[in-house]
């Protein structure tokens, strides 16, 4: 049974079209930091992830549980005059507070 001979690629793999004259003035990074700054990466877990499809649909859904939790009612009231009054006495361990009727 015959073998295949193994032959060894070109050093130069790059095709003539290219022009690399092109590519001076390259940097590796350069807009690393800026595409960064924009850019806040959260690690979900799999069951939440599978919940939402696309960022859209985690951004609608943070956006509206923001909107409720700044609309308040007596719970949030209630949470936010414990939450200081806790702070101020130094104690911060978290509590359950008391459903309101």
């Amino acid at each position: 049974m015959a073998t295949r001979k193994r032959t060894t690629p070109p050093a130069d793999t790059l095709r003539p079209e290219y022009d690399l004259s092109a590519l001076r003035g390259a940097v590796r990074g350069k807009y690393y930091e800026r595409a960064r700054a924009g850019t806040n990466l959260v690690l979900l877990k799999p069951d939440i992830a599978r919940a939402f499809p696309d960022s859209k649909a985690v951004n609608d859904a943070l956006g509206l549980l923001l909107k409720v939790a700044r609309a308040g009612g007596p719970r949030a009231e209630a949470y936010e005059t414990a939450r200081v009054s806790r702070a101020r006495h130094g104690r911060v361990k978290q509590r359950r507070l008391p459903k309101s009727q």
